[in-house]
């Protein structure tokens, strides 16, 4: 920690410029405090290893260094700095410091920042999968996707109910073979999944290439989804406006017309420019007249639809004028939109362009697809972006059952758990996480998953991912659960062997040491080893997850402990035997920041069974302090303790939220609309949906363009 601390504030002081006059937004507390909080350590003295003297520090500083801000905000707002055992600032001071690094951030932000925005980046697999699908109506899968983990049954997702149902039928698809039967098209297989950033979504540009063999395999992809057996009128919901043979005395160029034009522009997320149109026609009017049947002529073409550039790619760029006066206009790709704009019409032109952006941001953030046509008409007339029409769309997408498939993405990926997959407890230790050929996590992936669900369609608060009165329970988990079972009287009755659809029902929670995303059998067992539990591990997934602060990773040579101790050592509690751990300068300011979540939740064994003891007999100790400010003794009061930090709570998971929907890294320049987001959603119960709606209206979302911070107000964003 004190290392830690000690880069920060030498990165700050070395880019730093100190003057007699302090910036308007700033006072003259902040030299003071800083000096007289931090002076002991950062002082001119043989001791201070960092060489930045803090005694004279005496004016208001200044820096254009958002970022390096940004470091020290996050570090004394979550107590980092000063750290343990150092005089710390009392709550005024803390408040009075923070308050002037962001006015400092806010100046700086002003002349200097330029948000980070990726100008390209392909579709996902998720999302190509979904965009296939409702492009043709089909009414099968395209391919098999074991990212998607809960694949549920009888239509228990209904969130135009407002209210999720007491017993749902699920399935879950990476951990049973028999999960993955599903109608899908023959002889189509799904291209590799795609890479998750670290601490971060596969959504993010930067991990989304497209190399030439993958472009390869993405023509590949598209001729084998529309040659397969299965696509035909039975399975294709478009096939009879698209597909089936014109009558015979159609007139062929008018007819291709009218059925290109509207899959074009809703394959492309805008209207169809007439040159691209022209293209497509003359290319199946040239094969219709060598012959080929009309129908194989149009799968051609749908094909070439789905290997566009302007099909896989999604656009953020903002590259000059969007019209010229009798000229063309940038389309996706390069190609022409439109022409001979007039100047009168230019400003409509461009806001059309830019609602046409936001509409695909919203739709890929909420549906995992293309916007559909109601959202793309809106678009195209220039009202999207209208707060009330904006407010209006996004109440019917919140409704609509194509949410599903944000829940099939996002919290999946925010609570990292394709780690239990690779989960293998000991067999010998804990035969009764394995029956059949399958084990328990197979329904333990399932809960967290479905009080997510449960949150988003109910509107319930965001807290309630932390402590929740309710989860969602199968007969094989409540026995898994053993002491953390809920009621006899309240609990499904008798264990089940059935793997192909498995029956989760919703059971209060009487007893706070289970239930939420923290203290739920799937976090316990992704985060232990197969002989023990990893405290650290735990308190990383802790700090990375729902503060979204994740530790760096450790120094290389320290060696990981024993999964069986001997000799003395086996005599030792793990907090004990991690004490070496913290002995190190190096290592300590990470474990004073994790330590504390790891082992607040050391009295679940690893597969989230409750104990008090370890295997030695020597008694769990499950005490620490949150935020050097908030002390706890068991799980339960560390989720006390987490609630009381609900705005910090609120702050981190806007933080996850953005960035999955950005597609990027969030940076300095996002912080003041986080803080806005939070804000609005904590003055109202901290509810998940107006939360969502904070997001999708924030100015991040709405007008993500590069440009400097202080100008994006006005910036009018439109697609390449």
């Amino acid at each position: 920690m004190a290392r830690t601390a000690t880069r920060l504030f030498a990165a700050f002081m070395a880019s730093a410029c100190l003057t007699a006059a302090a910036p308007a937004a700033a006072s003259d507390q902040l030299p003071t405090l800083l000096a007289a909080r931090c002076g002991s350590c950062h002082r001119d003295n043989d001791e201070n290893a960092s060489g930045v003297n803090l005694v004279p520090f005496v004016a208001a500083a200044r820096t254009r260094d958002a970022e390096l801000l940004q470091q020290m905000i996050a570090a004394i707002d979550r107590r980092e700095m000063p750290p343990a055992g150092q005089p710390s600032f009392t709550a005024a001071e803390r408040q009075a410091v923070l308050r002037d690094l962001r006015a400092l951030q806010r100046d700086a932000l002003a002349s200097t920042a330029v948000r980070a925005v990726p100008p390209i980046r392909r579709m996902t697999r998720l999302q190509y999968h979904n965009a296939v699908t409702d492009l043709f109506g089909l009414k099968v899968a395209v391919f098999t996707l074991p990212e998607r983990i809960m694949r549920p049954y009888r239509e228990s997702f209904r969130p135009e109910t407002g209210v999720m149902a007491d017993v749902v039928h699920v399935g879950n698809r990476p951990l049973g073979k028999s999960q993955m039967i599903e109608p899908r098209l023959a002889g189509v297989a799904a291209f590799p999944q795609d890479l998750r950033a670290e601490h971060g979504y596969d959504t993010q540009a930067d991990h989304l290439s497209l190399s030439p063999l993958l472009m390869e395999a993405f023509l590949t992809l598209g001729q084998s989804i529309t040659e397969s057996p299965d696509f035909t009128p039975q399975h294709v919901g478009i096939w009879q406006t698209f597909f089936a043979e014109p009558e015979p005395t159609a007139d062929i160029d008018a007819e291709l017309r009218q059925r290109l034009r509207p899959l074009l522009t809703r394959a492309f997320r805008q209207p169809v420019d007439q040159a691209t149109l022209d293209r497509y026609v003359a290319h199946a009017r040239g094969r219709l007249a060598a012959g080929e049947a009309f129908t194989p002529v149009m799968k051609s073409l749908a094909a070439a639809v789905l290997a566009s550039p302007r099909f896989l790619y999604l656009y953020n760029l903002s590259s000059g004028p969007a019209t010229s006066t009798g000229g063309t206009q940038a389309g996706q790709g390069g190609e022409p939109v439109d022409t001979a704009v007039s100047p009168a019409d230019a400003p409509a032109a461009e806001q059309a362009l830019a609602d046409l952006a936001l509409a695909s941001r919203l739709s890929f953030f909420l549906w995992g697809s293309l916007p559909d046509e109601p959202l793309l008409s809106l678009a195209s007339s220039g009202q999207l972006h209208q707060p009330e029409v904006l407010d209006a769309e996004l109440e019917r997408m919140l409704a609509d059952r194509r949410l599903k498939r944000f829940c099939d993405s996002f919290p999946a990926q925010w609570l990292q758990l394709d780690r239990l997959i690779s989960s293998v407890p000991n067999r010998e230790a804990f035969p009764q996480f394995y029956y059949l050929k399958y084990r328990d996590s197979m329904h333990m992936m399932l809960e967290p998953l479905l009080l997510f669900e449960t949150v988003l369609i109910e509107n319930r608060p965001i807290t309630d991912l932390i402590d929740p009165d309710f989860t969602y329970r199968s007969a094989h988990l409540e026995e898994a659960y053993g002491e953390l079972a809920t009621p006899a009287d309240r609990r499904p009755a008798g264990r089940t062997g059935e793997v192909t659809q498995l029956t989760f029902h919703r059971v209060p929670i009487t007893d706070r040491r289970s239930g939420g995303v923290i203290t739920n059998a799937a976090v316990m067992t992704m985060t232990s080893g197969p002989d023990r539990t990893k405290p650290i591990t735990r308190g990383a997934w802790v700090a990375s997850v729902i503060f979204n602060a994740p530790p760096p990773p450790p120094p290389a040579d320290v060696p990981p402990l024993a999964e069986n101790p001997v000799g003395d050592e086996a005599e030792l509690t793990l907090r004990e035997r991690l004490a070496m751990h913290r002995e190190r300068s190096d290592c300590r300011g990470c474990h004073d920041r994790i330590d504390p979540f790891g082992f607040a939740l050391e009295n679940y064994d690893p597969v989230g069974g409750w104990r008090t003891q370890y295997e030695n007999g020597r008694d769990v100790d499950a005490s620490g302090v949150l935020f050097q400010t908030r002390p706890f003794t068991s799980p339960v009061e560390l989720k006390d303790a987490v609630r009381l930090e609900k705005d910090r709570f609120t702050h981190a998971f806007a933080e996850h939220l953005l960035a999955f929907a950005l597609a990027r890294e969030l940076t300095a320049a996002d912080q003041p609309a986080i803080r806005r987001i939070a804000r609005r959603t904590a003055k109202d119960g901290y509810r998940m949906q107006t939360l969502l709606r904070e997001i999708v209206t924030s100015t991040p979302f709405c007008a993500p363009a590069s440009a400097p911070v202080s100008s994006t107000a006005s910036h009018k964003e439109h697609l390449p």
